[in-house]
């Protein structure tokens, strides 16, 4: 069979209409997925630049979880370092109590007070551990947080021992039967409670680097979303109105392209 030859007519509205139908295509993909660029077929620059800075944002993700569970760390020494100082000042307020006191019947019972609250230090010592990792146990863990994807930038905190061997709190010597036992305890307390603010200052500000950090890495990710939206993301408004103005030029391109062949079918009325 021979070739079928068109005009030039019927090819040039044919051409334009499969051209029309295809942005059609283009246009309704980009309505439904929300992005110009689908693929490096569509733009290859601007897809492998977002595509850098999508995979930034990724890892930078992962490391925004890091930190936050860093924050929750440190968090908990503090609040278990707060909590200590409260049973040491509790101690403290016992010894004192019993230096008042000459009988000692009660000054036994003091320090059998005292032994337990010292217990007590050392429970909440080894209690405040958070996901495996205590800064302030006997034998603490030292905590270090990456904050950039090379790890060129991070943040070594070290714990601090802050139970009552490691604040060197001793048990009552002989039941406190002698002042000099209980002023003992009361320097000892004294400057386990020096140690323990010292402590918990450098852990809050560590706290708040920590938060700082927290806080700047998610606006950076959020700038690198945005930055890689900017080069792939489609304007849905203007795809729209692009689809509807395709919509009709379709229509225009099947009348014009019906005009054609009716010329061409004129012809035949001449025989």
């Amino acid at each position: 069979m021979s070739d079928i030859n068109l005009s030039g007519a019927t090819r040039t509205n044919l051409l334009a209409l499969q051209r029309t139908t295809d942005l059609i295509a283009r246009t309704q993909e980009r309505l439904s997925t929300g992005l110009k660029v689908n693929s490096a077929i569509d733009d290859a620059i601007a897809y492998f630049q977002a595509k850098s800075l999508t995979d930034r944002a990724g890892d930078l993700a992962v490391l925004k979880d890091d930190i936050d569970q860093g924050v929750s760390s440190v968090e908990t020494a503090s609040q278990g370092l707060q909590s200590i100082v409260d049973v040491v000042e509790q101690m403290k307020g016992v010894a004192l109590s019993a230096k008042s006191d000459a009988d000692t019947s009660n000054r036994s019972k003091a320090a059998m007070q005292f032994n337990d609250l010292r217990r007590q230090l050392d429970n909440l010592a080894n209690d405040a551990s958070y996901k495996g990792t205590n800064l302030i146990k006997g034998s603490p863990a030292n905590l270090k947080v990456t904050f950039s994807e090379d790890g060129s930038s991070t943040l070594t905190i070290s714990g601090v021992a802050s139970d009552s061997s490691g604040l060197s709190v001793i048990a009552a010597a002989g039941n406190w039967g002698v002042d000099a036992n209980i002023d003992a305890a009361i320097n000892d307390l004294d400057s386990a409670l020096t140690t323990l603010r010292s402590t918990a200052s450098t852990m809050g500000s560590n706290a708040s680097v920590l938060s700082l950090r927290l806080d700047f890495t998610t606006n950076l990710i959020n700038s690198l979303e945005e930055g890689s939206a900017k080069l792939v993301n489609a304007d849905l408004n203007e795809e729209s109105a692009n689809l509807l103005t395709l919509q009709t030029r379709q229509q225009l391109g099947t009348i014009g392209l019906s005009i054609a062949q009716q010329s061409e079918q004129s012809i035949l009325r001449l025989f």
